[in-house]
């Protein structure tokens, strides 16, 4: 029966490459599906009427029309149609623009086919309800300042960039959290998510929570009435109400004591509060953003952070990759930033030597992307020729120095401390080899010389999807 309903799909692939036609006629119809194609938007447009597919994989990079435009012409139409958005530059822009738009999905190049079989499960399993609700998205609100820009094509960050042109078309309403260690762009994240919602005119308003002492934060978050305590000579307008119906972005939240986190409970629970030593009541309209750098739910089960609490941060959880975790995205990061700081500081250095990029790609980075960046400068700073060259970096990135690291004991027992230092290093292999191999278990497999059932069982201890290092 499901083969007789396999049979029923049609399928439409737009693409001006007669290769990638080719490709996705080849697949589809080893999968029992009926493909059709159109080679640019107009045509598609017309197949949508003619042909009245069920799915659609569209590419973006189209003579004339462009992917992007000719969707949002279907969307315009009221069509239902699961449409899978495909590109060979998979920037933050075009994947958020295209999320919004209402696409399905979005896909870089090149195709892994097993992608897109699992696109197609998902369409079939979900393609009613996920094609109803596309229909209510918002259109693409505003550019994004360069300053704040996300960088990396990698996997990993396409899935952050999709879930970002999501949250953006929901109301402020909607609580997000993103997790992540300290230089990995959590508050670019923030950013990227306001810039992108329907308010972005509206403020954006951050504060890291573990800068000030709690009494001061109480007034800086809620502020306070003339009066309210010695030293309030004035009244002062906290942070969200400051923030209005834009964003205000809570860092570290993780580090909150068990009094301040029962306060902020009452805020998203009712979405108002009153300044310190005031009765009015004042509504919060704006979208909150909390951040940590924590395991936050290790904390919840310890009780150190309240279950409630973090179930009302949580509505939305964004878990940025490391940098090492996406080592494929350190060339396109190096040069973003060089460029950066070539006018920064007055200079036209050309690139980077081979030498000099292969030792940026095989440092750890514990800063992450930060410290990647804080790298560039330095090293834009000292070159005097065209090029960057590996002397300038060795004393930061010295790959002798790396040899032998300073491992973090902490077991109370030889056998605890064996056990806890081989479990770091059986997970960083396996993201090592998931990287090199962009995901392939099959590869990383032979390559580390055991069998993929083995490979795949560490992988399930170790909680790691080999999909998201595909791109």
């Amino acid at each position: 029966m499901e083969h007789k309903n396999r049979n029923k799909m049609k399928i439409l692939v737009v693409d001006d490459d007669e290769k990638i036609l080719f490709a996705f006629k080849q697949v589809f119809k080893k999968e029992g599906y009926a493909c059709v194609v159109a080679k640019n938007g107009p045509e598609a447009l017309e197949r949508m009427i003619s042909d009245k597919p069920e799915m659609i994989f569209m590419d973006i990079s189209m003579p004339g029309l462009d992917g992007l435009e000719t969707l949002q012409q279907m969307k315009a139409r009221n069509t239902i149609v699961p449409v899978i958005m495909i590109t060979g530059h998979g920037t933050m822009q075009t994947a958020i623009k295209a999320i919004q738009l209402g696409a399905f999905d979005y896909l870089t190049k090149p195709l892994d086919v097993a992608k897109v079989r699992e696109v197609v499960r998902r369409v079939l399993s979900s393609a009613k309800s996920a094609a109803l609700e596309g229909t209510t998205h918002l259109t693409f609100k505003a550019e994004y300042s360069d300053r704040y820009e996300l960088i990396g094509k990698s996997g990993r960050m396409q899935e952050v960039y999709k879930l970002i042109g999501s949250i953006s078309t929901t109301t402020n309403h909607t609580s997000v959290l993103i997790v992540g260690e300290s230089g990995t762009g959590k508050e670019l994240v923030a950013r990227a998510i306001h810039a992108h919602s329907s308010n972005p005119d509206e403020p954006f308003v951050g504060i890291n929570c573990t800068v000030l002492p709690e009494s001061l934060l109480e007034s800086e978050l809620f502020g306070h009435e003339k009066g309210a305590f010695t030293g309030a000579v004035e009244r002062k307008i906290g942070k969200f109400e400051i923030a209005q119906r834009g964003t205000i972005f809570l860092d570290e939240i993780g580090d909150l004591s068990s009094s301040f986190q029962q306060k902020l409970l009452r805020v998203l629970q009712e979405r108002e509060f009153e300044r310190i030593g005031g009765n009015e009541i004042i509504h919060v309209e704006g979208r909150i953003i909390t951040a940590t750098n924590r395991d936050i739910e290790h904390d919840v089960r310890q009780g150190k952070f309240r279950k409630d609490l973090f179930y009302r941060f949580n509505v939305v959880p964004i878990h940025l990759p490391l940098l090492r975790e996406r080592r494929n995205d350190v060339p396109l990061l190096a040069n973003y930033f060089l460029s950066r700081y070539n006018i920064q500081l007055k200079k036209s250095i050309k690139g980077f030597s081979n030498e000099s990029m292969l030792l940026l790609q095989s440092y750890r980075y514990p800063g992450n992307v930060r410290e990647l960046e804080n790298i560039i400068e330095r090293a834009v700073m000292l070159t005097k020729g065209d090029l960057i060259l590996a002397e300038v970096l060795k004393d930061v990135l010295d790959p002798a120095s790396q040899k032998v690291p300073s491992l973090p004991v902490s077991g109370s027992t030889f056998k605890k401390s064996r056990a806890q230092i081989l479990a770091m290093f059986e997970k960083q292999y396996l993201l090592d080899q998931l990287n090199k191999h962009h995901g392939n278990v099959t590869a990383s497999a032979k390559a580390s010389g055991m069998t993929r059932q083995n490979f795949q069982r560490l992988l399930t201890r170790n909680k790691i999807v080999a999909r998201s290092f595909r791109g």
